[in-house]
């Protein structure tokens, strides 16, 4: 979904997690009425990476593993391989147990972004919500995140939301 700031593209996102409900019709999932999904089936089914990404005064290890707490050490890392963060995570002094707390703000838009990616990745969701994912990184981080979320949206529904053509790129569907 790309369009201009303020059309409504991140509402809509809201609205398939049922953080609001629509005024007027219904969204179906398949042929069935969101209004008729448990809210807790739904967000169970769905890894929603917002625009910015919040991280809590824990690990880095235990903020991923929020989004599948049985995770790896292994699963964690790819997630983050994945994610085109884990060279940064490697070259800090506690690696996967820093705490962010002790990077203070020290942490870039990106990297915050990157940070909320792998934990989609590590969810093995089935649907992806992607609201502006990749709008504080580079082109090159961008291209390397992209290549990687086409490989990670097989056989998955992915709903992207950006004012990006380049982003866009790796889409089947452009609304």
């Amino acid at each position: 979904i790309i369009g201009k700031s303020g059309c409504g593209k991140s509402t809509l996102l809201k609205l398939l997690m049922r953080f609001y409900e629509p005024q007027k019709g219904e969204i179906l999932y398949d042929t069935l009425s969101l209004s008729e999904i448990t809210t807790t089936k739904l967000r169970q089914a769905i890894a929603y990476v917002t625009q910015e990404t919040y991280l809590f005064h824990d690990t880095i290890a235990n903020n991923l593993k929020l989004a599948r707490l049985e995770a790896t050490q292994e699963e964690i890392e790819d997630a983050c391989k994945k994610a085109s963060i884990d060279d940064f995570i490697q070259k800090l002094p506690m690696k996967y147990d820093t705490k962010l707390s002790e990077l203070g703000n020290s942490l870039s838009g990106g990297e915050r972004q990157r940070l909320g990616l792998a934990r989609a990745f590590l969810s093995q969701r089935e649907i992806f919500l992607l609201d502006e994912p990749t709008s504080n990184l580079d082109s090159l981080n961008e291209a390397i995140l992209l290549k990687s979320l086409k490989e990670q949206s097989l056989n998955k529904t992915v709903i992207l939301v950006s004012h990006r053509r380049s982003t866009m790129a790796i889409t089947d569907t452009l609304y």
